[in-house]
């Protein structure tokens, strides 16, 4: 692992936060101990932090999961690993949800801590090289990760972003999930004279009314129930960068109301507070919904709308971009090879024909979990068909002897899901997981489906 990255302990026992800090030291360039809540959140928000191993349950009102959340809002790429004595499932995918590296469950195995330090250090610094590039390139090619490619759909998004980056306009970016919107929006600012300066993403759809406007305006404490401490929102902490509100055609209309207030004063009003705080925020949206026609039914804000839409782009399916997927596919493998230190260093060519055969309903996100598995699964330094997963490889077996014009996306897509289901034992939220794509998404083709 890099000797750069930063360790954070959090464990409210004195010996055992020390004893893991010393640990861990041989293996980065500082490990930090530190024994309550409030500290930890004090260096999360004065200091670089790339790696926080914390213990679930502290001593005072704050917790591990708040220690998580508070780790992603002000670096989105610092990983966090969580320590607990009781694993419950509800417990496991919270911290999922909030974006945890992984958790172990005591008594932890002092090296496979030290393992998953080095790997979610690895990943750190993929991300920090990424966005160095990035910034580099700021005059030239426009693109990032896995919105790159020679498509002509993606080429005319490029044309425009290379426009509108280095203006402070908004921007709508529309498209189907797994697209790559985030990706586009990290492009976006990193491509701006906001780079070196904060991008905040929230989604909308993952978070209630009360969280959401808790998540961007703040609160003070003793503001409503658990608010234990002050805490800034996402409009403050991005001040001067950029705010990303993946999903807004999810958000409730009383926020999208507040929502409006803010983009149009400059000026934002933390639950619970009377004092206003002036911000100056770039907003770059994104949506898998028909905004206009949400606002027909009444659910999405048109003035809203307006205001959010200074520029709107939309990024096509994988499946209508094919000649993109060799491309994607090796650059996926060198970000999985970087990221878990695998030993793999290409593909052949008949895998990447059978991954270029495959549907894509999750888009590059379902790609690049693809790509990912077959590199940690694999113990060969060549991947090929034999570590492309089942619920793909199967899909493209079952097709492979009807006549090319027969073999519809919604087939491969609906027979995906059912392969996929069946590895998991119909369990859901692993098959979403597998194929990279939403629960609710696969609800409704389950439902679209009658399966």
């Amino acid at each position: 692992m890099s000797r750069d990255i930063i360790v954070l302990v959090v464990d409210d026992e004195h010996d055992h936060a020390d004893g893991i800090a010393e640990a861990l030291q041989k293996c980065c360039a500082k490990a930090i101990a530190v024994y309550d809540g409030s500290d930890a959140l004090e260096i999360l928000r004065s200091e670089t932090v790339n790696v926080v191993v914390t213990d679930l349950k502290l001593g005072g009102d704050i917790d591990g999961m708040e220690i998580l959340r508070e780790a992603k809002k002000y670096n989105a790429d610092t990983e966090v690993i969580l320590i607990t004595a009781y694993a419950t499932i509800d417990t496991c995918k919270e911290a999922i949800r909030w974006g945890a590296y992984d958790y172990l469950v005591k008594p932890i195995d002092i090296n496979q801590l030290r393992t998953l330090v080095e790997q979610a250090g690895r990943k750190v610094s993929a991300a920090t090289h990424r966005r160095t590039d990035v910034a580099r390139a700021r005059v030239g090619y426009f693109g990032f990760e896995g919105v790159r490619g020679e498509n002509a759909a993606m080429e005319g998004v490029f044309e425009v972003l290379r426009r509108v980056a280095p203006t402070d306009i908004s921007v709508l970016i529309e498209g189907q999930s797994g697209t790559g919107k985030e990706l586009l929006a990290r492009a976006i600012h990193y491509n701006s004279k906001r780079a070196d300066k904060p991008f905040r993403p929230v989604n909308c759809a993952g978070l209630t009314e009360t969280l959401l406007e808790s998540e961007l305006f703040g609160h003070v404490k003793g503001a409503f129930t658990g608010a234990a401490t002050d805490r800034k929102g996402l409009f403050e902490v991005a001040d001067k960068g950029t705010l990303f509100l993946d999903e807004i055609g999810d958000m409730p209309l009383n926020m999208q109301a507040k929502l409006l207030r803010v983009i149009e004063d400059g000026v934002v009003i933390p639950v619970g507070s009377v004092k206003p705080i002036v911000v100056d925020v770039r907003i770059i949206s994104a949506t898998n919904h028909d905004l206009t026609s949400l606002i027909e039914q009444k659910k999405f804000r048109q003035d809203l709308y307006f205001r959010i839409k200074g520029v709107s782009v939309t990024l096509p399916k994988l499946s209508d971009r094919p000649e993109d997927i060799p491309d994607l596919i090796h650059y996926f493998i060198k970000e999985a090879v970087t990221e878990t230190g695998s030993k793999v260093t290409s593909i052949t060519q008949a895998a990447v024909n059978i991954l270029m055969g495959f549907s894509w309903p999750g888009n590059i996100r379902q790609l690049r979990n693809c790509i990912r598995t077959m590199v940690v699964m694999s113990d060969r330094e060549k991947l090929d068909v034999a570590d492309i997963p089942p619920e793909i490889y199967q899909v493209r077996q079952l097709t492979a002897g009807r006549p090319k014009q027969d073999r519809t996306l919604s087939e491969l897509e609906k027979q995906a899901i059912i392969d996929t289901l069946a590895r998991t034992g119909n369990n859901r939220e692993k098959t979403a997981q597998i194929l990279g794509i939403g629960e609710r998404t696969l609800y409704r083709k389950i439902k679209e489906y009658n399966l």
